[in-house]
């Protein structure tokens, strides 16, 4: 395949017949040729009709690695005609970026334009993500910047009201077959693998282009005169870790598939993100933490016993550790995850902390304040309360919210369900209700 048309070609004749990665070999050089991201590439895709009407503003691509963020860059600086500059923000600094900068002044100033790649946009800390504002304002650079991270949470707000933020996709498996085809073209015969073999290898890609080509060319140097099954193809490649930053978004995305997954009773789903999380070298304690969360948030008092099962099983765990320390965490996802669900205590606090900004300035009633001096108790305080205990069943029905609190009737903050033993507590509360109405008639 020729080289992409926005790449330069060498001067030196010993690089130009250097080796080059597959993957390299193989870039497009149109958008055209981009596959992937019809989305946004394809007739009707945003990016493709600002290189239409020639009024390309600056972008974030995000997206997971391997979808094609640098090679859509690069296609968009030459179909757009714009000087094409790369900075890595993992190696590039504050006088990286000067230079850059001055030297697309310098070339806006002859007439022509400069696109600015940066990769891994989101390691530059906020100071440096400052320095763009100036050159993105007055035209002087098209910043082209790319990120696995959330550019929420990564990227300043400043840089994003000045860009148009745009998710690309990981590779679908329909994709990575046409990927192969194209290697298997390129190099002039097919890769010696078994139909299961093949599906095996676009299922290790994970959706990464640059990574399957990767394992393709391993694949390529074995010389043998059958095509190799699934077993003795993962004797030949090496092994992908499981993607899964613990800093980064893959870190809350699996947190988050696994506490939706507790919330959502499916105790098989809960088991098998805690075991991706387990497998990617995650932390126990983070998985316990999001345990217990769920076993007060989502179980509650549906069943008070499931924060005892989690915090029982974390401490099993820390005395104990792995490997038994498996059977502990998953005695405590199968509790939490096939046990009844109420969120009524997270709720009722929800909203008596909507009661409280309300009504922060009101004092509690006189009757249930403690009279320590003779002043107080000449002011009312500790005034005709009712002790519980001298009454039947243990309660006097008395009122302890303040007035201002209580307009409209007695607030109901906690309202437990039909589910488990909150069944139990609603019949409590509905015989409480019934008693201090029945004292309040009498």
């Amino acid at each position: 395949m020729r080289r992409p048309r926005s790449e330069p070609a060498s001067g030196n004749l010993f690089e130009a017949e250097a080796p080059r990665p597959l993957a390299d070999r193989l870039r497009p050089t149109s958008l055209a040729d981009v596959i992937g991201q019809d989305h946004l590439l394809g007739p009707d895709g945003p990016i493709r009709r600002m290189v239409e009407s020639r009024t390309l503003s600056s972008l974030i691509l995000w997206g997971p690695p391997g979808t094609g963020k640098t090679t859509i860059a690069r296609l968009l600086a030459h179909e757009t005609e714009l000087h094409f500059e790369s900075l890595s923000a993992i190696q590039g600094g504050v006088a990286d970026l000067r230079r850059v900068f001055d030297a697309a002044r310098e070339r806006r100033a002859m007439g022509k334009g400069t696109l600015l790649f940066v990769d891994e946009i989101h390691r530059f800390n906020r100071a440096q993500q400052d320095a763009f504002l100036p050159v993105m304002e007055d035209g002087t650079i098209v910043l082209i910047g790319a990120t696995t991270e959330n550019p929420s949470f990564e990227l300043n707000g400043a840089i994003l009201s000045r860009s148009q933020v745009f998710v690309l996709k990981a590779l679908d498996d329909g994709t990575l077959s046409v990927l192969l085809e194209r290697a298997e073209a390129h190099v002039g015969r097919p890769l010696p693998l078994t139909d299961d073999a093949r599906e095996a290898l676009r299922g290790l890609a994970g959706g990464d282009g640059r990574y399957l080509l990767n394992l393709v060319e391993q694949v390529y140097t074995v010389r043998s005169g059958r095509a190799l099954d699934v077993e003795a193809m993962g004797q030949v490649l090496t092994r992908r870790l499981p993607s899964h930053d613990k800093a980064g978004d893959g870190h809350y995305d699996l947190l988050s598939a696994f506490h939706k997954s507790l919330r959502g009773s499916d105790v098989h789903a809960a088991h098998y993100y805690a075991a991706r999380m387990v497998v990617a070298g995650e932390s126990p304690e983070a998985i316990f933490r999001r345990l217990a969360c769920a076993a007060s948030e989502d179980v509650g008092m549906a069943d008070p016993q499931a924060m005892v099962q989690v915090i029982t099983a974390w401490q099993a765990f820390e005395r104990i550790g792995w490997p038994e320390g498996r059977l502990f965490l998953a005695q405590a996802i199968s509790y939490v995850a096939t046990a009844p669900k109420s969120n009524a205590s997270y709720m009722a606090f929800e909203a008596a902390t909507g009661l409280a900004r309300e009504t922060s300035h009101v004092p509690p009633p006189l009757n249930i304040l403690n009279a320590p001096t003779k002043l107080m108790k000449e002011l009312g305080y500790h005034s005709g309360y009712r002790y519980d205990h001298d009454y039947p069943d243990a309660y006097a029905g008395q009122e302890f919210f303040p007035e201002e609190a209580r307009r409209g009737g007695t607030p109901e903050l906690y309202r437990p369900n039909e589910r488990g033993f909150e069944r139990d507590i609603r019949k409590r509360l509905d015989y409480w209700a019934a008693q201090k109405a029945s004292r309040r008639s009498s």
